[in-house]
């Protein structure tokens, strides 16, 4: 496990000194009331989550992180590189969590007290085609090995809002029991550079509403 880590940044690193001269560049961010994902409020806090990548053809690798606003909150600074061909996407992540645990350290991959979580996912968006899926896969960093698999319908536009309805479904560290249950069920708005979604999370009976603005 140790290995397989500690080649992640080396392997963005090696990606990044492939690309191209006229690659494409971006960046930008986006501040949220609260950070949820997969079901689960990580900080409950505003955060603000920047972002940047470089892509040439098929090819993009970037960064994205979420940084609470409170001391408290949750924070995270992930790495990632994407291949896609046509409809399918395949993304490898480095989930990376400072101040999750005492030993926080970038290059630091323990067993025992790591903050890295490495994830294999693929997803699929046809075109023409309203419904979207994306499975993942914990590789490494993850006791539990957990899988996520996640399906959104586009419900197309009404008064000008995009509206979309998204199901997500996971096992070990996304669930309270480890086994697999349904654990996001959202309803999505977005207009311009302002968003929203109201989230149901069954297996812990919990509900959110979040607000956000990208800039």
């Amino acid at each position: 496990m140790k290995r397989l880590l500690f080649a992640a940044p080396l392997f963005f690193a090696l990606t990044l000194a492939t690309v191209p001269a006229d690659a494409g560049v971006g960046f930008g961010a986006d501040v949220v009331n609260r950070y949820v994902w997969r079901g689960t409020d990580f900080g409950n806090a505003v955060s603000v989550q920047p972002g940047m990548s470089i892509s040439h053809g098929n090819i993009e690798v970037g960064a994205w992180s979420s940084w609470a606003i409170t001391d408290g909150g949750a924070n995270e600074n992930d790495l990632y590189v994407s291949f896609s061909s046509g409809p399918i996407g395949i993304t490898l992540t480095d989930y990376y969590f400072p101040g999750l645990t005492e030993n926080d350290e970038f290059f630091s991959y323990s067993d025992e007290d790591g903050v890295h979580i490495l994830e294999i996912s693929a997803s699929l968006a046809p075109d023409g085609v309203p419904l979207s899926a994306l499975v993942a896969y914990n590789v490494s960093g993850d006791d539990d090995d957990s899988f996520w698999a996640e399906a959104t319908y586009d419900l197309g536009e009404m008064e000008e809002t995009a509206v979309s309805v998204t199901v997500g479904l996971g096992n070990g560290v996304y669930t309270t029991t480890t086994d697999p249950a349904l654990v996001s069920v959202g309803l999505n708005m977005g207009k311009g550079d302002y968003f929203a979604s109201y989230i149901l999370n069954p297996d812990k009976e919990s509900t959110f509403l979040v607000f956000g603005r990208s800039f």
